[in-house]
């Protein structure tokens, strides 16, 4: 089992949900991210552009590491691992 989590403005787009428990064991990011779709498709297009890279403003960790310090999208993920899926926070 994968845990997801989601704050800021994407909330919206999992009818308020902050916290997603994916079902079975997602081998990669990607793979979890597939499945969070499948789940919450209107959020896809806020995370990842229409090539299917992780958008600039968006920042996806594994635990605690950030994954564009690991293998992006196909960083391994075991099972009981939280992925965090944060948007950037800009003001002034």
């Amino acid at each position: 089992m994968i845990t997801v989590q989601v704050s800021g403005f994407l909330t919206d787009f999992t009818r308020g949900e902050r916290t997603i428990v994916l079902e079975g064991s997602p081998p990669t990011v990607a793979d979890a991210l597939t499945l969070l779709w499948s789940l919450h498709l209107g959020l896809r297009d806020r995370v990842v552009t229409e090539r299917g890279h992780v958008r600039p403003h968006v920042g996806i960790f594994v635990n605690s590491d950030h994954i564009r310090h690991l293998r992006e999208l196909e960083t391994p993920l075991a099972s009981g691992d939280e992925v965090t899926i944060l948007p950037a926070i800009s003001g002034g």
